[in-house]
């Protein structure tokens, strides 16, 4: 067994020859330099004529080991080449005059708003000749999220502050003052101690507004919002601005959250609320009647209506969000779509709101759909990969749009999804050059006779008759799916390009078949997923003769891990080798070291000390005795998800046994992998592990 210190060493000092050959241009198959180096398109936005798109660009910056962000703006009339317009900055969003761009930057080390007018002498953007950008916000502390108001006046803006201050000058004192003192140590009197990979600091994102001045400027003290929430706005840690809206007339916020006090780690009871823009009363509650999560406040363009995303069943953040509509003179609520088995998106509605659009997950694609705001009628506009994110502006759709063999590159389409078209190609030498495995989705009968969907990816390379080696990616969640999407962290390319041929299948308590199937998984981790994997394996066996069944690894991540270390003791006896990131090795005492305890208490059926039995009856660690897979753990330190005393528990439990296994740590990554470096040392040592184990010489080892 190759010993830990060996592959660190192999990792760091493999870094400068890698940096050396990025930018490689001779056909190759694809590999993670191709993957670290990408482009990624994200955050489509229209400008109100619907002429211009702006969007981001995240690039790497390998050396300094970062994504450094960008603004682009497209002429989507006049077509070629999209303009860098802000060289490091994100969030663009116009303003409704169509030509001044806001967008979000630092200013001496702190996140400011900023104002780029790109005003041409008829009024029209012009992007090749434009004025400096401006700082207009000039606060103590760094910005969160914005969106502007109807009449681009005024502005939400989200801070991260004490709540107790009475203004933003008072919470940079504390900071300042807890960076001067030497002593360390913190108390704490309630979870969240720590929530993903950050420690409470006992601040909170509170929502506030800014009204321009009529040099376009923002007082340096914005007004208080959120007044009274002991929650975030918007919530941590994924939060973004689809939890705050105006209403047309730009009199009214409506805001989401989540009550914290003492029950914030076990509890999902969102709701949403509304406050006059003024600041001049305290926020209502308009949801409270529902314990669950509401969510994504959408008010219609007459005011009368709010539509909002909302959950049924409290504690339970995978059941479906329902899109509700709410008369709010009488404060009756509905349900739009009850017919339709899926869980919508973010909501954004159509300029005379007859037409409300979501994404979500669909049998193995993640499509655009609209929704008859009277109805409730769903409509598939854009069916095939995945939207990620989508703007919509007089009649017109700008999609972010990816799937298995292509990156996000920019669509645009009428607001039906017709006359899908291509605008931006980014990274297009980079797949001109770097050669991907085809892939096939199937479906077998999985648990209770049930159909399940999985899919295949063809090694690069393939050629008929012969047989290859197989890696089967379990996906995590658990309520989640490998889809036809496009990956940073879990792509199957990056094995396909390795010779490999890839296998998945989207087991109960997948997403995308109806909520049924989503919540068949709770209080059964260990049994009907693992029934479908076993009868997905042999089924993909069955119908592709290029899978060589006797050279195959099972690897997953979070929930995968999970099923890896599950597997390692009651189903090892296909595998050759496994490898697990950061997966559950301990349930019972991972409801004690995780931050999210409703998701625990949901999938276990209550609290560890009341039902410990719901703990043991899929617990990895009472069949350690039955390892004997050679393993590879991986397990980063900044993951309080599923902390890193799983991974070094599983670990240790390997090597006592005396089976084959390494230990990969990041100190400083979370649930996720994000660094580039990090990532290259991630794929080289996973596959320099696949294929040790695959090769003729490790099949026999493992023997």
């Amino acid at each position: 067994m190759k010993p830990l210190f060996a592959v660190l060493a192999l990792g760091l000092l493999a870094a400068p020859a890698f940096a050396a050959d990025l930018e490689t241009h001779a056909p190759h198959p694809f590999n993670v330099r191709d993957l670290v180096m990408m482009d990624r398109v994200s955050d489509p936005q229209l400008s109100p004529d619907g002429r211009y798109a702006a969007f981001g660009v995240r690039s790497t910056d390998y050396a300094a080991n970062k994504g450094v962000n960008a603004i682009y703006v497209l002429d989507l009339k006049k077509g070629g080449a999209p303009v860098k317009v802000i060289e490091k900055g994100g969030s663009g969003r116009w303003a409704p005059d169509g030509h001044i761009l806001y967008y979000v930057a630092a200013a001496d080390g702190v996140s400011q708003l900023w104002r780029l007018d790109l005003a041409a002498g008829d009024g029209s953007p012009n992007l090749a000749g434009h004025a400096a950008a401006v700082q207009v916000s000039h606060g103590a502390l760094d910005l969160g999220g914005y969106k502007l108001s109807p009449d681009g006046k005024s502005v939400l803006l989200s801070y991260e502050v004490y709540t107790d201050c009475a203004d933003l000058a008072c919470t940079k004192e504390r900071i300042d003052g807890r960076e001067k003192n030497k002593a360390t140590g913190t108390v704490y009197d309630k979870l969240f101690v720590r929530h993903w990979d950050a420690w409470a600091n006992g601040r909170r994102n509170q929502l506030f507004i800014g009204r321009f001045d009529d040099a376009g400027m923002l007082p340096a003290e914005p007004t208080l919002l959120s007044r009274g929430i002991d929650g975030d706005v918007p919530s941590k840690p994924f939060g973004d601005e689809s939890e705050f809206a105006f209403s047309p007339d730009g009199q009214t916020v409506y805001f989401d959250a989540r009550i914290a006090g003492t029950s914030e780690p076990w509890s999902t009871n969102f709701d949403v609320y509304r406050v006059p823009a003024d600041g001049s009363a305290a926020p209502q509650n308009l949801t409270e009647a529902n314990k669950a999560w509401d969510a994504n406040p959408v008010p219609s363009p007459d005011g009368k209506t709010l539509y909002y995303l909302a959950m049924k069943e409290p504690g339970f953040e995978a059941d479906r969000f329902a899109i509700m509509a709410m008369d709010l003179q009488s404060g009756t609520t509905r349900e739009l779509d009850p017919q339709w088995d899926r869980s919508a998106g973010a909501l954004t509605l159509s300029a005379d709101g007859k037409t409300l659009y979501a994404t979500a997950d669909d049998e193995g694609q993640h499509p655009l759909f609209a929704i008859d705001a009277t109805s409730g009628k769903v409509t598939k506009l854009v069916s095939d990969g995945a939207v990620g994110g989508y703007s919509l502006q007089n009649d017109h759709l700008l999609l972010a749009r990816d799937d298995l063999q292509r990156p996000v590159d920019l669509y645009v389409a009428d607001a039906r999804g017709r006359g899908l078209k291509q605008v931006t190609h980014f990274n297009a030498e980079r797949l001109k050059n770097a050669r991907m495995g085809d892939f096939e989705f199937f479906t077998f009968k999985g648990w209770n006779d049930e159909t399940v969907q999985g899919y295949v990816v063809k090694p690069v390379g393939y050629k008929h008759g012969r047989k290859y080696p197989v890696a089967f990616i379990i996906h995590g969640g658990p309520q989640g799916a490998m889809s036809n999407d496009w990956s940073y962290r879990w792509n199957p390319q990056t094995y396909a390009g390795q010779g490999f041929a890839v296998v998945t299948v989207n087991f109960h308590g997948s997403t995308g078949y109806g909520q049924a199937f989503t919540d068949s998984i709770s209080g059964d981790w260990g049994g009907k997923p693992l029934e479908d994997l076993k009868a997905g394996w042999k089924a993909a066996l069955d119908k592709y003769n290029f899978l060589d069944g006797d050279r195959a690894c099972a690897l997953g991540a979070s929930y995968g891990g999970y099923m890896t270390y599950w597997i390692a003791g009651v189903w090892n006896q296909p595998w050759k080798c496994l490898v697990d990131h950061d997966g559950v090795f301990d349930a019972r005492m991972m409801y004690y070291a995780t931050d999210e305890l409703w998701f625990e208490e949901k999938e276990n059926g209550g609290m560890q000390f009341e039902h410990p039995e719901n703990y043991e009856r899929f617990n990895p660690i009472n069949h350690v005795k039955d390892w004997r897979v050679p393993m590879l753990v991986v397990h980063s330190g900044q993951d309080f998800r599923i902390p890193i005393t799983q991974g070094l528990g599983a670990f240790t439990a390997l090597q006592r046994r005396g089976i084959p296994s390494e230990f990969l740590t990041f100190p400083d990554e979370n649930h996720w992998v994000l660094k580039p470096q990090n990532s290259v040392m991630w794929h080289e040592t996973v596959n320099a592990w696949l294929k040790r184990w695959t090769s003729g010489d490790g099949a026999r080892q493992a023997q």
